[in-house]
């Protein structure tokens, strides 16, 4: 998409802080960091959310994300590392192209995550999961 900022960034149209780069994916600093050491990776293709990747380009995602968090905690010596993804509107995206955040985390660093625990009985649960194995089929 031609003013995405992410791929502008991918383009070379944009000045990143990047770290990594190979064919299907990109690593770069987040100019809005919550601790030092966040890093964000991209997609190359423009892909607006995770539904719109194929399992290959998802892979890829996965394999630079997790290769980004062993990076970071080996070089930062953070206590553990947040992977954040988000999806639509409804599920915080603000940034319409494919990125995971690797948050490096300290205990005590302001950050969290934080969501109203709603605690389903088994039977909704195994009614739920039914469900999914179904749609998993068609």
């Amino acid at each position: 998409m031609e003013n995405c900022v992410f791929c502008r960034i991918v383009r070379g149209e944009l000045p990143a802080s990047k770290v990594f780069e190979d064919e299907r994916t990109i690593a770069f600093m987040d100019l809005q960091s919550v601790n030092p050491g966040h890093v964000l990776v991209a997609v190359k293709p423009h892909r607006a959310n995770l539904y719109e990747l194929d399992d290959e380009l998802a892979g890829a995602a996965f394999r630079t994300a997790a290769r980004m968090a062993r990076t970071v905690k080996k070089v930062t010596g953070c206590e553990g590392v947040t992977l954040v993804q988000a999806n639509e509107k409804a599920g915080e995206q603000t940034l319409f192209h494919f990125h995971i955040h690797v948050v490096p985390r300290w205990e005590g660093d302001g950050a969290g995550l934080i969501w109203p625990v709603k605690n389903p009985p088994r039977e909704a649960l195994e009614e739920m999961a039914g469900l999914l194995r179904a749609g998993l089929q068609g």
